[in-house]
């Protein structure tokens, strides 16, 4: 239903922002590892999922597909709610999930509140074999290649380049703010 939002912040708090769209505050949840990303004032553009259920009516909010796709996959499991799933999309990066999965490794998920043992296991075997559904996904459109040009000029492998500009978040437009991200993504820029 609303796909994503593109506006200014105009206020965060612990677990959601606002977001301003054309004289309208939108509430968005938002992971603690976006939340880091984001900054009032600031324009951004979240993608989001709408969860109805029995009169509520929430939006959480990602800056990346691939973290939509793993929400949407875990508010399939029964007793997985919005908010236990948004936290296992930010306990770690999608890789370090994988692993988790493939080696059943419950300690990984340990933490994560109103998480039990039980529920863990759940997971786990939910999500065996459901990956691929995520891997498909893509993070954003394939970088500009004046933006790949750039950073290959700044000492950066073609194959490393494509792969630190994917991870900038989608509302960052400007080629010039993309490569600067990129830059701090990758470590070589403070």
């Amino acid at each position: 239903m609303i796909a994503y939002l593109k506006g200014k912040i105009e206020q965060k708090a612990e677990d959601f922002v606002i977001v301003g769209v054309d004289g309208i505050g939108y509430k968005v949840f938002c992971s603690h590892n976006v939340l880091e990303k984001l900054s009032e004032n600031k324009e951004i553009k979240l993608l989001t999922h709408l969860y109805l259920k029995e009169g509520i009516m929430d939006l959480y909010g990602f800056l990346f597909s691939k973290e939509r796709e793993l929400f949407k996959i875990l508010l399939g499991i029964s007793g997985i709610g919005p908010k236990a799933a948004l936290a296992i999309t930010s306990v770690g990066s999608e890789e370090q999930l994988k692993k988790a999965i493939e080696t059943n490794d419950q300690k990984f998920f340990e933490g994560i509140k109103g998480l039990g043992k039980k529920k863990i296991q759940k997971i786990i075997l939910e999500l065996t074999g459901k990956f691929k559904e995520i891997t498909k996904t893509k993070l954003i459109d394939k970088p500009k290649d004046e933006e790949v040009r750039t950073l290959i000029s700044l000492g950066f492998s073609s194959r490393r380049a494509k792969e630190v500009l994917s991870q900038v978040p989608e509302g960052i437009e400007s080629s010039q703010e993309r490569i600067k991200q990129a830059l701090k993504i990758s470590g070589k820029c403070k």
